[in-house]
């Protein structure tokens, strides 16, 4: 990804991305734009706003509104960085209630219904923050739009569209899977139940394709790959390139470096330290291959020290906590090489602190008092008052929890070895890999 200049990313006097705020402050007033009305053809007015929703990210919202027809239209635009990884949320449907499940849908967000095959490609609407009944209704408004010269020209084509139409609006009541798939990983799909897990909706992460980068405009779809550096070289230096800082989007620096972790295995880091706003990010990505069994290490927390084992989490390593009936899925927080206490800092921080649904209109007492409880529970078992066991389940093996009675077993952790099930192997991409005989 390019990196953005520091002065078209602040201006000239601080972020051109105010925070939202009820105060009459002059520098936070929308830009007014007069622009062509696309339904009667006449001079409308365009207001565009550069906000920053808490917890979220930099937006961009404009409306237009036509005094000559009173025709109106309201877009939502992400302004921030597009994430390292794509998203897809897959969500079922069950009842009048799930369709009530708030949605940040960006433009690059391709939106399925696979028992209708129903599908809106990306980029054929603009982002939008809505609920799933505001998409299906969307859709009926977009699919309605020119019924009537069609029942003109074409009455066959037509009465399949209304009969399309009848089972969008049908879905209303529940019985159907919704698809959010977008490359950019800038949508959201609601879990009401926040916290815990949802079992109606999963998330999984995918690292796109060279055509999905190119779509996205941060690679040129001819664009040849460089030669990879001898790995001898990489293990004796660390290697810097330009990104964007995640939380400011300042221009940041990220240093690379191979490291054999002792009695496991070599890994990459990566740290990100924005000199700007003071951001400081690591991750850490497998340098070996996939296990051939997965493991299951299981932690008893009996003393405020087990706080500062050292922790190395891959990006498919999935966390629980059963008493506190917690559980989160892989690639969640990514790849990380940290202590035990700052994996639970980083746990209360995406269930809690950035929760883009704990604040404003989206927030709720019920809810946002369930969060506080969950993370008041968190920092209990960081200050070592209450006993609770924390599991790591990574099907891939490459996950690692300091043993501080090396070389003898630890009491308190058990590592349990298994064999993947069909499904594990197909997350981690294993059923189509063919390794012998490839050739053929």
């Amino acid at each position: 990804m390019s990196v953005i200049a520091e002065e078209n990313v602040r201006g000239t006097g601080g972020s051109v991305f105010k925070e939202i705020s009820a105060d009459n402050d002059e520098d936070n007033q929308p830009t007014e734009i007069e622009s062509l009305c696309m339904n009667c053809y006449q001079n409308g007015m365009t207001r565009i706003l550069l906000t920053k929703i808490p917890f979220f990210k930099e937006v961009i919202i404009s409306s237009f509104t036509c005094p000559n027809c009173s025709w109106s239209n309201t877009e939502i635009q992400s302004a921030g960085r597009i994430q390292d990884q794509g998203i897809a949320y897959t969500l079922k449907v069950k009842s009048k209630q799930d369709m009530n499940r708030e949605v940040v849908k960006a433009d690059s967000a391709t939106t399925r219904i696979p028992e209708l095959d129903f599908e809106i490609p990306p980029y054929t609407q603009k982002g939008s923050l809505s609920t799933i009944e505001g998409l299906i209704d969307r859709a009926v408004e977009g699919l309605a739009q020119d019924q009537q010269l069609r029942n003109a020209t074409a009455p066959e084509v037509a009465e399949k569209i209304d009969e399309f139409i009848d089972k969008l609006k049908n879905l209303k009541e529940g019985g159907f899977t919704l698809v959010i798939d977008d490359p950019s990983g800038n949508s959201f799909v609601e879990n009401p139940f926040a916290p815990q897990k949802d079992e109606a909706l999963s998330v999984s992460h995918y690292k796109r394709t060279p055509q999905q980068d190119a779509q996205l405009g941060i690679k040129a779809e001819d664009e040849e790959e460089k030669p990879s550096n001898d790995i001898d070289c990489m293990r004796n230096e660390v290697l810097t390139f330009n990104t964007n800082c995640p939380e400011c989007n300042a221009p940041a620096s990220t240093n690379m470096k191979l490291v054999q972790i002792p009695h496991f295995k070599e890994v990459i880091i990566m740290a990100t330290n924005c000199d700007d706003c003071g951001h400081r990010t690591n991750e850490v990505k497998s340098g070996g291959a996939t296990e051939e069994l997965g493991t299951k290490i299981t932690l008893h927390l009996t003393d405020v020290s087990d706080m500062s084992r050292d922790l190395l989490k891959s990006e498919t390593c999935s966390i629980l906590i059963p008493e506190l009936e917690f559980e989160l899925g892989m690639a969640a927080v990514g790849g990380k090489f940290t202590t035990l206490e700052g994996l639970l800092k980083d746990i209360k921080d995406l269930i809690v602190s950035k929760n883009p649904f704990t604040c404003g209109d989206s927030s709720t007492s019920d809810r946002t008092e369930k969060l506080k409880l969950f993370g008041e529970k968190i920092d209990k078992i960081m200050a070592g008052e209450m006993d609770v066991h924390i599991v790591l389940d990574d099907p891939a093996g490459n996950s690692y929890l300091q043993n501080v009675y090396a070389p003898d077993p630890d009491p308190e952790m058990t590592t349990e070895k298994y064999t993947r099930t069909f499904e594990q192997n197909e997350d981690l991409g294993l059923n189509d890999m063919k390794t012998e005989g490839y050739q053929e």
